[in-house]
């Protein structure tokens, strides 16, 4: 999957709503898959910059073969297809796996991706951890606490840190990324294939 960070994620609890402390987050499973395809139905995209398109995409893969759909977000060897970048070129598949946010019923996702032997990502990646809050459960704190529960796991893959990149403009985001202990690390220009536009590096240490 590509990295991804939702322009409208936020940690203020809405009101009337439960606490994030009673999110978790879960492996994909069949058990899941009917809220998850409600959620792409509702209008939700597991990647912000490909949108309603990757939307789509997903659901023609559920109706196909529903059981390889959910195997396919743990893929620790890299052995999936090519992944679809936003200007319709293909790169490479990275080792990784995917959480998804739970409360009851889907309420986003988050990934960790990572390239073996080294820290570094390709360019085509923009970062080792995206995540994305479906818009009608944003503003309580699910970003925040998905993230936190997400480290303790990218520690057991051995990597000293994790990268994660924003919109220079995406406070909600950025806001998230600090309050797990993230530093900003650089401005950087996204590659081509992501419209060259500036974005903020952060970098979580997970010593």
């Amino acid at each position: 999957m590509l990295a991804y960070v939702d322009a409208a994620l936020g940690s203020v609890p809405a009101s009337g709503s439960l606490p994030a402390r009673h999110m978790q987050l879960v492996r994909p499973s069949e058990a899941y898959l009917t809220s998850f395809k409600q959620a792409l139905a509702r209008g939700w995209s597991p990647d912000s910059e490909r949108g309603p398109a990757a939307a789509a995409e997903q659901l023609d893969r559920i109706e196909s073969d529903a059981m390889a759909f959910i195997a396919a977000f743990d893929d620790h060897e890299a052995k999936g297809p090519p992944i679809e970048l936003p200007d319709g070129s293909f790169a490479a598949r990275l080792p990784g796996f995917q959480r998804w946010i739970w409360d009851g019923e889907f309420a986003g996702s988050i990934g960790l991706r990572w390239r073996p032997g080294t820290i570094a990502l390709p360019p085509y990646c923009l970062g080792h951890i995206g995540y994305g809050v479906v818009p009608w459960k944003r503003r309580r704190g699910y970003a925040t606490r998905a993230l936190k529960l997400m480290l303790p796991m990218a520690r057991q893959e051995g990597l000293p840190f994790v990268e994660i990149t924003t919109d220079i403009d995406n406070f909600a985001s950025q806001n998230v990324i600090v309050a797990n202990g993230g530093v900003l690390a650089e401005t950087f220009i996204k590659p081509a294939a992501f419209g060259s536009k500036p974005g903020f590096r952060y970098r979580i240490y997970l010593a």
